[in-house]
């Protein structure tokens, strides 16, 4: 009873509103994936109450889902490592239902203390999807340059989803500059350049860095971010969205996000684009064209026989560093690695099914080497004009080009992947991009 009260509280109002898709070029890059599309049951589209901003504001409350989070305690009773146990009881009844209750509770007070919020709406957002190690980030760096267009989330920001815990971390960051010299902020530093240096030659972590906007469900229990530090892939699903959450709490997850983006657009200007990456995001691009109807959708690609294993380590590095046993992380491992199948494919499947999407496809090698040319084409699919200015910028990150380049290379062998296995699952994107050759 009393869960049920709890979900009452956080749940709130759960129909989603949309208005008519925009007619807009289609690329014919995707019609290799337009004969595997007929399987995928599309979602279904209410029409009530359309409006010309995408989804009406109303009364959102937060998200918090209720049922991952009795998945998660039930595999922390059942966990047999005791440090690991002992660390998700920690974080699954004191952490979470603690800072999750202050979330929502500012989420609550939003709506009362900054009205022009409900004036906000969210307009042709960017996501770019796509396979972990693709180029994502590379590509959502650079367009952020474009800093009068866009907005987006830095990585404390999905800590604190409302517009009022964010003006009170700016205020003491302020405070700390102005008072102690940045004593706070050197602190706050010292402490990320030795929490994430194990990984950061793999993946650069920092706080006040744009990152995978996924993460704003974090106190949620929906984000695909627990999986970084829980070796639990396949028995918590926060990837397959579209084809296996059901449609109600699907609508409710992405109507709480979408009201996440507003409030960052309150803030860092309400004429602005949100500009958003996220892999994960890749397994939800139909619910995002649904959430989104002017959505554009950058998908960037890149030979997979870097990029599997290349996160099949970046995950193996994480789950070690916090102990778990090697069964469950090769279990994990395998599951993540079938997984990457899906996370190609599966958005080009979505795409050829709303050819009025506009959306640019990206070969990760032509994003390295040519740059400025590559952002150009894509600005270009997406309808975006290119001012003087960004155009400079562009100019600068073609001379730099190619220091993206990573000196990492992981082994296929490693993981007990083989080459052609890969290939087969995938023939139709070997046969465009010419991975073999």
């Amino acid at each position: 009873m009393l869960v049920q009260r709890i979900e009452m509280v956080f749940h709130g109002p759960l129909d989603l509103e949309r208005r008519s898709l925009v007619p807009a070029p289609f690329s014919g890059a995707l019609s290799a994936a337009r004969a595997s599309t007929a399987r995928l049951r599309p979602l279904r589209r209410p029409d009530r109450g359309r409006s010309r901003g995408g989804i009406v504001p109303g009364a959102v409350l937060f998200y918090f889902d209720f049922a991952i989070y009795r998945q998660m305690l039930a595999l922390a009773r059942a966990e047999d490592n005791p440090a690991g146990r002992r660390r998700l009881f920690f974080l699954l009844l004191g952490v979470v239902p603690v800072v999750a209750s202050v979330n929502a509770v500012c989420f609550f007070l939003d709506g009362i203390l900054f009205p022009g919020l409900h004036r906000v709406r969210v307009r042709a957002p960017v996501f770019n999807v796509g396979h972990a190690r693709s180029g994502t980030t590379l590509m959502h760096r650079i367009m952020s340059l474009d800093g009068d267009r866009f907005s987006s989330f830095l990585f404390w920001e999905l800590f604190f989803p409302s517009i009022l815990q964010k003006k009170l971390v700016r205020l003491l960051g302020r405070l700390d500059q102005r008072l102690l010299g940045g004593r706070i902020d050197a602190r706050i530093k010292a402490w990320e350049t030795r929490k994430f240096a194990a990984t950061d030659d793999m993946h650069k972590t920092s706080l006040t860095a744009a990152e995978e906007d996924d993460a704003i469900f974090l106190l949620s229990c929906a984000a695909g971010f627990w999986i970084v530090a829980l070796p639990y892939m396949g028995k918590l699903d926060f990837y397959y969205v579209d084809e296996r959450w059901p449609e109600k709490r699907r609508r409710r997850m992405l109507r709480f996000y979408s009201d996440c983006v507003r409030r960052q657009l309150y803030l860092n200007g309400p004429d602005k684009i949100h500009l958003s990456k996220n892999p994960t995001f890749a397994g939800r691009v139909e619910a995002l064209i649904e959430t989104f109807p002017d959505a554009r959708i950058v998908v960037p690609v890149r030979n997979p026989y870097d990029t599997i294993p290349s996160l099949l380590k970046l995950m193996q590095t994480g789950w070690s560093l916090r102990g778990w046993d090697d069964e469950e992380m090769n279990r994990s491992l395998r599951v993540l690695a079938e997984q990457s199948y899906h996370t190609y494919q599966y958005p080009l499947e979505v795409l050829a099914r709303h050819p009025e999407t506009r959306h640019a496809i990206v070969d990760y090698r032509e994003l390295v080497a040519e740059p400025r040319r590559t952002i150009e084409k894509v600005y270009a699919q997406l309808g975006l004009p290119l001012s003087p200015e960004f155009a400079a910028v562009l100019e600068a990150e073609q001379r730099r080009a190619r220091s993206h380049e990573t000196s990492n290379r992981y082994s296929l062998e490693e993981f007990g992947l083989r080459a052609d296995a890969i290939r087969s699952a995938m023939p139709e994107l070997f046969a465009t991009y010419r991975w073999d050759e």
